[in-house]
């Protein structure tokens, strides 16, 4: 290769300079937390009941009590119907004292709420009855924009470089995201946050890439692992925020004013020392190196820099080698299935925040806090019980979480909510397992292309989560049932997988062989002093840790 590893290390794997660009991804990783359950805080139930206000014009001085009792029916638990009122007549006030109202419309004039309520998405665009879906449609859209981010951005920041790419990200971010608090109509909202979703892929992907460009291989766990607790560390602050601010567009303003401080932290964000060589930008890489030398206290002798040359490119597996080979199709599958169903499972609890019964912004407190224990807790059980058997067990217990809620009666919010924070517990841990799992099962030549496609799958089951919620109006139990029995499923496929803890990565797709057993053949050979290449080294070095 160019030498640029040999350089990094002469660098340091975990420098000041290294731990100043993990210090810079925590405001996008607070942010991203902000954007991505906010609007669970923005639209919370109130009482409501059609506007009938007509009546007024034949009896002015009718009472408030007067006006519901002559024009909205009462439904079988002696409540007014939020959806409905008795059709408007142009009688007078005694006729229809005298004869009353029979027939029934839904509600033509709008909807009255409480007037001490602090303006939220739901008053001020009526997302009740008819337009209720549109609340779990507009976040079903927001994850679409997530998909489409890493569509977009990925590619471009292989492109034009990670630092434009973050940049262009924190605009769009901050932009939109403060757009969103003064939006006239529902539908820009969901324009705007489909933006927003698109935006926080950006970040993210790329801030990770740079991270791992920049991070010696033992380092890097740390490193991601850091960004996960403060994803987890955003939700608390969140659930703080939303508590103090009930007004949805000032909450939109506070959670998105955040990103632009990532603004006066861009002088400093460098940019990747190994895409500038792998682009022929000899001149710009040295002096990058040059800085993160001196700001880790670090010399880099001359003839170390002299080494620097463009790479060649490195023929890599295509898209169709995942499925030509019997033994990737197998972990293609099986992997995919197993993204597709964590995220299902997880924004399907996360979502659900609302409907567990106790005090939303304590449920997503605990929420929040649980998943840093089970960032940590994964680095233990991956070691100890390995990967497949991690996997499998986290996946299967989240989906049996959901199951047992199903059967709890819903006059019981603790009990229910105890478990939810346990399925999350699982669900976070899983997640943070299938990075490490998927990396070491695809080889090196179809590994960024093996993921990406779990990536997808991930993003798909994001889409679908609140869509399946949507079937709760037919039954309480119907989504949890969904959202429980799809990660069990996924988890005993688990099963299947070979096992790659204390093995070394496949580098090629093998011979029918599965990655894992490549791999145990490759440790098995070093062990009896057979010496692996100087080319597959450097490549284990630069992938072995990559996800975490």
């Amino acid at each position: 290769m160019s030498g640029v590893g040999e350089i990094l290390k002469a660098v340091g794997d975990f420098g000041r300079f290294q731990k100043c660009l993990v210090l810079l991804s925590v405001i996008p990783c607070l942010s991203v937390a902000f954007h991505q359950f906010c609007q669970l805080f923005m639209v919370v139930e109130v009482p409501h009941h059609c506007d009938t206000s007509w009546i007024l014009a034949v009896g002015p001085n009718l009472t408030e009590e007067e006006q519901l009792n002559l024009t909205l029916p009462r439904g079988p638990d002696g409540h007014f119907e939020q959806c409905s009122m008795f059709s408007p007549v142009d009688w007078d006030l005694d006729s229809i004292l005298a004869y009353g109202l029979n027939h029934t419309e839904k509600c033509s004039s709008g909807w009255v709420y409480p007037s001490e309520q602090p303006p939220s998405l739901l008053t001020e665009f009526d997302l009740v009855c008819d337009r209720k879906d549109l609340n779990d449609i507009a976040q079903a859209i927001y994850m679409a924009g997530l998909l489409l981010g890493s569509m977009i951005f990925g590619p471009l920041s292989d492109r034009i470089g990670r630092r434009p790419v973050v940049l262009i990200s924190v605009f769009l971010q901050g932009l939109f995201g403060l757009g969103i608090a003064f939006v006239p109509h529902f539908y820009v909202y969901m324009a705007f946050r489909c933006v927003v979703g698109a935006s926080v892929s950006g970040i993210t992907m790329t801030l990770l890439a740079l991270a791992t460009e920049w991070i010696g291989v033992s380092s890097r766990p740390n490193a991601v692992l850091t960004s996960h607790c403060c994803f987890a560390i955003g939700q608390m602050i969140l659930a703080g925020l939303s508590y103090g601010i009930r007004n949805w567009r000032l909450l939109e303003i506070a959670g998105s004013a955040l990103i632009f401080a990532f603004f006066f932290c861009m002088g400093v964000l460098p940019e990747s020392a190994r895409w500038l060589v792998t682009k022929g930008r000899i001149e710009e890489a040295k002096k990058v190196l040059q800085k993160a030398a001196a700001t880790n206290k670090r010399s880099l002798p001359p003839e170390l820099l002299e080494q620097l040359k463009p790479e060649k490119e490195v023929k890599s597996g295509s898209f169709l080698d995942l499925f030509r080979k019997k033994h990737l199709l197998k972990v293609t599958l099986i992997m995919s299935c197993a993204w597709f169903v964590n995220s299902f499972v997880y924004y399907g609890l996360s979502l659900n925040v609302t409907n567990f019964g106790l005090d939303i912004y304590l449920t997503q407190l605990a929420f929040g806090a649980v998943e840093i224990p089970a960032r940590f807790a994964c680095i233990f059980t991956l070691q100890r019980f390995g990967r497949r058997k991690t996997q499998a067990v986290l996946l299967v217990l989240s989906g049996l979480v959901c199951l047992i809620i199903t059967g709890i009666p819903e006059d019981q919010p603790v009990a229910t909510t105890v478990l939810a924070t346990i399925g999350k517990f699982a669900a976070s841990a899983s997640f943070s397992t299938s990075y490490v799992y998927a990396a070491e099962l695809f080889p090196t030549v179809v590994r960024q292309t093996g993921v990406g496609l779990c990536s997808v799958s991930a993003r798909v089951a994001g889409i679908l989560a609140p869509l399946v919620r949507l079937l709760g109006q037919h039954h309480r139990a119907i989504p949890m049932a969904i959202f429980g029995s799809a990660p069990v499923l996924g988890g005993l496929l688990c099963i299947l997988l070979p096992e790659t803890c204390g093995t070394d990565l496949a580098d090629d797709t093998g011979d029918g062989h599965l990655p894992a057993q490549v791999c145990e053949n490759a440790t098995s050979s070093s062990q009896n002093g057979q010496v692996k290449g100087k080319g597959a080294d450097q490549d284990n070095e630069s992938t072995k840790t990559t996800y975490f």
